[in-house]
């Protein structure tokens, strides 16, 4: 299989394939402390159709200029004023201000949210999954926020942790798509950022049998793709959920020509 993929690989893993994705908003910030925000922000909102997608992480960003002067010299009252109109689905400004309130701690505190994030990354842990909770919970606490902020999932409640996988993919892996920047952990603890898409092609391919697409799912999924590249367990995550975004790739004969 591994040969199989590498040729999936080889095929789709190219910025020719990325748009529209909103991955593709991190290639306009070289330097690392923006791209962090960036990505935290773009991945945050990655769910819903792709279009409105990017037009709402386009609108953040346009709001917030060089995001981490922005961050470190803007007061919450001052995110809470300019994202005040602000609506992504069930997402409003008073989530992303609170959000972004917390970054802006955890950077203040830490350096870089890499800094944050990296206070988790102990050895001996196989997978990111022990540091993204811990991060998370931070991220919680430094928001500020009473009660349930839509755009941080419970860290502890088994789901997929999908948008944060997401995040951690585009920052720490580096190869014509994802840019990285992050050197606090490497890519073999990634975890694959479960989708619809991912979720039902990995079903096709025997590397799971289950149907529901929780963080078990993740570390099953993970596992074999690691027995099948054990230094990056996430490295053909884009190209094969092109097969289920690109509408010019016919997914089911794709899949039937390469894998049988």
């Amino acid at each position: 299989m591994r040969e199989k993929l590498e040729e999936l690989y080889r095929q789709y893993n190219r910025r020719e394939y990325v748009s529209p994705d909103p991955l593709e908003v991190l290639y306009s910030y070289d330097n690392t402390a923006d791209r962090e925000i960036v990505a935290l922000v773009a991945s945050s909102l990655a769910f819903g159709r792709v279009s409105q997608i990017l037009i709402n992480v386009f609108h953040v960003l346009g709001k917030m200029q060089l995001p981490s002067d922005f961050l470190r010299n803007g007061s919450y009252d001052l995110l809470e004023k300019t994202f005040i109109d602000f609506k992504h689905r069930w997402v409003t400004g008073a989530d992303l201000s609170a959000m972004l309130h917390g970054a802006g701690k955890l950077i203040s505190e830490y350096g870089s949210l890499e800094g944050a994030f990296s206070e988790h990354v102990k050895g001996g842990q196989q997978t990111a999954l022990p540091a993204l909770k811990g991060f998370l919970k931070d991220l919680h606490r430094a928001s500020g926020k009473n009660g349930r902020n839509r755009l941080l999932p419970d860290p502890d409640g088994g789901s997929a942790l999908k948008r944060f996988n997401l995040f951690l993919r585009w920052m720490v892996r580096k190869d014509d798509v994802d840019p990285g920047g992050w050197s606090c952990m490497k890519p073999d603890m990634l975890l694959v950022p479960l989708d619809t898409h991912m979720h039902s092609i990995c079903r096709h391919l025997g590397l799971t049998d289950r149907k529901q697409a929780d963080m078990k799912t993740v570390l099953q999924i993970t596992d074999a793709f690691r027995k099948i590249h054990p230094q990056d367990p996430v490295r053909y995550d884009f190209a094969l959920t092109r097969l289920g975004i690109r509408e010019e790739i016919d997914k089911k004969s794709k899949l039937k020509r390469i894998f049988h």
